[in-house]
């Protein structure tokens, strides 16, 4: 079986591997020209998802194009748009699963749902989650973005929906688009400030999650506090 994210041989079109075979033995290239479903004169379709993921560095790059910059590089604005719908839908799924009433038992489960929902970002997004008294979930809400090393929150942009919901504590989480979690001095004084807001309003901050590539850190690991 070859790489999934590069070239296959091809015995068949990818709409008849994946009736025989299913998605998971389908190549990057394959399900992306699934979604494209057609290619053009010069270039067929799995050529052009070939192309484009070597144009874009992959997945996670394509997947924060816009429809305008996909359609520049001869793929249209019906396909771009289809391309982009797909990564809407995957990205719903990943938030689906942090659904209210989900038990928060670590900063694992925060930074998971917060790494798929910022993936490929080239910004900070800044988010909070709203846990009831049992540290179930609430809601998650965005709360800020910022640009591709920061990303400034005010502690009623943290603490407003938390007050809204009646909330019991909170966590706090954001990603490094840089890929490499550990925290800067910024953060260190951000989650400090909040913590501090969150006392004065009777509202715990349980854990402040940074989000890396595959990595995240949690100050409530490094116990600065904890989830009790």
């Amino acid at each position: 079986m070859g790489d999934r994210s590069g070239s296959v041989l091809m015995v068949a079109g990818p709409r008849e591997r994946v009736l025989q075979l299913g998605e998971a033995r389908l190549s990057d290239a394959e399900c992306l020209a699934l979604v494209l479903r057609t290619g053009t004169k010069g270039e067929p379709v799995v050529q052009m998802a070939q192309r484009l993921l070597h144009q874009f560095g992959g997945l996670s790059g394509l997947a924060v194009r816009s429809v305008r910059e996909l359609a520049r590089h001869g793929v249209g604005p019906v396909r771009s748009a289809a391309v982009l719908a797909a990564f809407g839908l995957a990205r719903r799924l990943s938030e689906e699963v942090f659904r209210p009433g989900t038990l928060v038992r670590h900063g694992g489960d925060v930074a998971q749902v917060v790494r798929h929902t910022a993936r490929g970002s080239r910004r900070e997004n800044f988010f909070v989650v709203l846990l009831d008294v049992r540290s179930r979930v609430m809601a998650l809400h965005q709360v800020s973005t910022g640009v591709v090393d920061s990303a400034p929150v005010h502690p009623r942009e943290v603490f407003g929906p938390a007050v809204r919901e009646a909330a019991v504590a909170v966590v706090i989480a954001h990603n490094h688009p840089s890929g490499d979690p550990s925290p800067s001095k910024q953060d260190h004084d951000v989650t400090d400030r909040l913590k501090s807001a969150g006392a004065l309003l009777g509202i715990d901050v349980l854990d402040h999650v940074v989000v890396g590539t595959d990595r995240y850190y949690s100050f409530a690991d490094e116990a600065f506090f904890s989830y009790g």
